[in-house]
């Protein structure tokens, strides 16, 4: 737990300087007075209270989102059995689905920076699962899972604009269907039923207390996020 906890600085170096709106460029320091962020001053800026040294401004995620989350996906790793090969690729992706969901929601976007290394660190790793004892059979299944869900998420984009899934998010699934895919093809059913439905459930809840519109846009990283995790949690 206590190494958990001493990546929260790069965590939060991550959701500070990726989330900042499509075209503009990274964010380096403070919006208020400029002061510079980065891991050879991680504290206060990149510690639980998420506060400038100079202006006491917020910067990035919120005070202990950050940590929230990290729990949240130790909790996952603990609960899902598997190889060490295996657990070392779902430990890759969660350490990239963090940044990923809080930037997320932040400004709707996911970069690239941290959906590429994402899909990349856990194909390879699994490929090192499969080299050690899985065998090709599940690796080849994976990558045609992550593939397949992956274009298929773009193809939506293609053909319906701003109303399918952003690109983003289909780089977000190279590593979901690899992980799930993984399983069988039925877990990539399962998670993608439990990432719709609870899509489904936030946005009716939202709607019924009139948070959002008809027309408002939920990002979506944040349900495959979890959905992936309760498909994975269900396997034990």
């Amino acid at each position: 737990m206590a190494g958990a906890l001493a990546v929260v600085p790069v965590l939060r170096l991550a959701v500070a300087r990726y989330a900042v709106p499509p075209g503009v460029v990274d964010r380096a320091g403070c919006d208020g007075c400029g002061a510079p962020i980065g891991l050879d001053r991680p504290l206060p800026a990149l510690g639980p209270v998420a506060r400038c040294p100079a202006c006491r401004g917020r910067i990035g995620a919120t005070p202990l989102a950050v940590e929230a989350l990290l729990l949240a996906a130790v909790a996952v790793l603990v609960l899902v059995d598997g190889p060490l090969a295996e657990r070392a690729a779902l430990a890759w992706w969660l350490g990239w689905a963090i940044p990923l969901v809080l930037v997320d929601l932040a400004v709707h976007r996911l970069p690239d920076r941290l959906t590429w290394p994402a899909a990349v660190g856990t194909w390879a790793l699994l490929g090192v699962a499969a080299s050690t004892g899985a065998g090709a059979g599940p690796w080849l299944r994976a990558m045609a899972a992550g593939a397949a869900l992956g274009l298929a998420f773009a193809t939506t984009t293609l053909l319906l604009g701003r109303r399918g899934f952003g690109l983003g998010d289909a780089k977000l699934a190279l590593g979901v269907g690899a992980l799930l895919g993984w399983q069988g093809w039925g877990l990539l059913v399962t998670g993608l039923v439990l990432t719709f439905l609870l899509s489904a459930l936030v946005s009716v809840v939202l709607l019924a207390s009139r948070r959002i519109g008809w027309s408002s846009h939920l990002p979506f990283g944040p349900f495959l996020v979890a959905g992936t995790c309760a498909a994975l949690l269900l396997t034990g």
